[in-house]
């Protein structure tokens, strides 16, 4: 069974110009997120994510199944970085919003981060084993990088970037499967 079979898609269904363009998006909006937030003003982040959302859902075929996708990372995004939050594993440098919670500029980051998922990311549709590897590297690579930049600080960092390594290995598939399941990129299919 073949990726396209699984999703019923391929990743030719989303103009290469879109999947680049998407994919510069994230990482401009990465960045935005992790300067804004070690110079104090996490809003500059938080407000480019927004940017980012709104042309990602003027341009989706089914709005609100990207939208319900968006909604369910940053759900997932919160509850992540505030358990680490909570039990001191981790610090973030400002945007504090809601105590107890992550920052407004990391919700920002999942959310941003899901906009990815049906078009830059489409690869990784239905191939479970790739997402999670991709996640096991990728979110501690980020997070890392994060931490580089002093946007956030792990209390120990080989526990930090181990303990980001197995959730992420873990938390990519299932957003990846809400991706497939929330798509609001790809063209309706017919049934047969």
């Amino acid at each position: 069974m073949t990726t396209d079979t699984l999703t019923g898609v391929s990743a030719r269904a989303v103009p290469l110009r879109h999947l680049i363009s998407n994919a510069l998006a994230f990482q401009i909006v990465w960045l935005a997120c992790a300067l804004g937030a070690r110079f104090g003003v996490p809003w500059v982040g938080t407000g480019s994510a927004l940017l980012i959302v709104a042309l990602h859902l003027a341009s989706a075929r089914r709005p609100g199944g990207e939208l319900t996708l968006l909604a369910a990372a940053a759900t997932v995004g919160i509850a992540w970085d505030s358990a680490w939050q909570t039990a001191g594993w981790i610090g973030f440098a400002a945007g504090d919003w809601i105590p107890g919670l992550a920052p407004h500029w990391m919700v920002a980051l999942w959310v941003a981060f899901a906009t990815t998922l049906n078009v830059s990311m489409r690869w990784l549709h239905g191939r479970w084993g790739l997402c999670a590897v991709f996640g096991a590297l990728g979110g501690p690579i980020s997070y890392y990088a994060g931490e580089r930049l002093a946007a956030l600080a792990f209390s120990d960092v080989l526990f930090g970037l181990a303990g980001q390594a197995l959730g992420w290995a873990l938390l990519t598939p299932l957003l990846v499967w809400l991706a497939m399941r929330l798509d609001g990129i790809a063209p309706a299919t017919r049934p047969d």
